[in-house]
């Protein structure tokens, strides 16, 4: 039986001050920047799950819904949301605070992408995660599909096989022609 740990036991949060060097001409936030952010948080959340090195696999989708303007302190929060056998998927929030107006507000959301690896780069199984909050049900229970879809943009799985796809558009094998 493998390992277990909960998903709690991965969640780490990073908080950052948006300084001149971090933005653009606009004084926002680049972009390259938060990605970078966001893929230490991730890496540190998979680490404290799996206890291993990890290295990035994939990025969802980063947009941004607000911008993050000089001076701001940019939070960044990740946990695991599931594991499969080396590796794990990370939800991370972002929020943008100005702490001088007293607002807030959420920035970005992405699931990243780790393998665990021993020594010598090779995969590594991890621990199963195990979800305990309605959220973290929420999360763990959407991530096959997730995977699914991350593998058959990829080109590592045919859409024919991504059975929790198919069953989001309710696809029948006989309805395909």
């Amino acid at each position: 039986m493998r390992k277990q740990k909960k998903v709690s036991e991965s969640y780490v949060i990073m908080t950052e001050l948006v300084l001149p060097n971090d933005t653009n001409t606009l004084h926002n936030l680049m972009g390259g920047k938060m990605m970078h952010w966001m893929d230490i948080v991730s890496a540190i959340a998979a680490q404290k799950h799996s206890n291993r090195i990890v290295v990035t696999a994939s990025v969802d989708n980063v947009s941004f819904r607000e911008s993050i303007k000089l001076g701001n302190v940019v939070t960044l929060e990740a946990k695991v949301t599931r594991a499969f056998s080396s590796s794990m998927e990370v939800h991370i929030v972002v929020y943008a605070e100005d702490i001088p107006s007293g607002t807030k507000v959420l920035s970005n959301q992405a699931f990243f992408t780790f393998v665990a690896v021993d020594q010598s780069g090779k995969a590594i199984d991890v621990p199963e995660a195990v979800p305990e909050t309605e959220e973290e049900i929420k999360l763990y229970d959407g991530a096959l599909r997730r995977r699914q879809l991350r593998l058959v943009l990829a080109g590592r799985m045919k859409p024919s096989e991504a059975n929790e796809l198919k069953s989001i558009f309710d696809i029948k094998e006989s309805a395909q022609s």
